[in-house]
C-alpha cells in the first residue's frame, strides 16, 4: 500500500484575498464551482472556513464514485485542508499571490491499495482527479475575475 498524490494548479486574475474568500466559502461559492463530477453537496457544519463539515458524491469515473464527509481545517493563513471522515484522502487548497494575481494549488493525498491495483490507482487515480480539480479551478476563476 502507496501514498497516491494528484496536484493541479491554476493562475487566476484576482487578490489571493479575494480568491481565498471564495474557496473558503462552502454555504455559497463552492456549490456553484463544484464540476459535474459532484453530487449530493451538502453543508452539515458551518459553512466558512475552518470547522465546515460538508458532504459530497464524487465521481471519480464512470464506475468510481466515493461519499466524502469533508471536515475543514485552516493550519496555516489562505490554506484550507479538507479531511475525508470516510477515507483517507486528505485535500489542500492553497492560495498564494501578488497584487492582483494569485496561485491556487490543490493537493490530494490518499493511502492508495497495494499489488497490481495500487500500481493502476497511482497510474491513473492522480490524472482523473487533477482533470476534475482543473474543473473546479476554472469555475473559481469565472467566478473570482468575473
Amino acid at each position: 500500500m502507496g501514498q497516491v498524490r494528484a496536484v493541479a494548479s491554476r493562475q487566476i486574475g484576482a487578490p489571493a484575498k479575494t480568491v481565498f474568500e471564495a474557496l473558503a466559502d462552502y454555504a455559497t461559492v463552492r456549490p456553484k464551482i463544484l464540476s459535474a463530477q459532484y453530487s449530493g453537496y451538502t453543508v452539515r457544519e458551518g459553512g466558512l472556513g475552518a470547522g465546515t463539515v460538508a458532504s459530497w458524491r464524487l465521481a471519480a469515473t464512470e464506475k468510481r464514485t466515493r461519499d466524502v464527509v469533508a471536515h475543514v481545517s485552516q493550519p496555516a493563513a489562505l490554506t484550507l485542508v479538507e479531511a475525508d471522515e470516510n477515507s483517507s484522502m486528505r485535500v489542500t487548497w492553497t492560495v498564494s499571490g501578488q497584487a492582483d494575481t494569485s496561485l491556487v494549488t490543490v493537493e490530494s493525498v490518499w493511502n492508495g491499495a497495494g499489488g497490481i491495483g495500487g500500481f493502476f490507482e497511482r497510474t491513473f487515480a492522480p490524472k482523473a482527479l487533477n482533470r476534475i480539480h482543473e474543473q473546479v479551478l476554472a469555475r473559481l476563476a469565472t467566478h473570482v475575475e468575473g
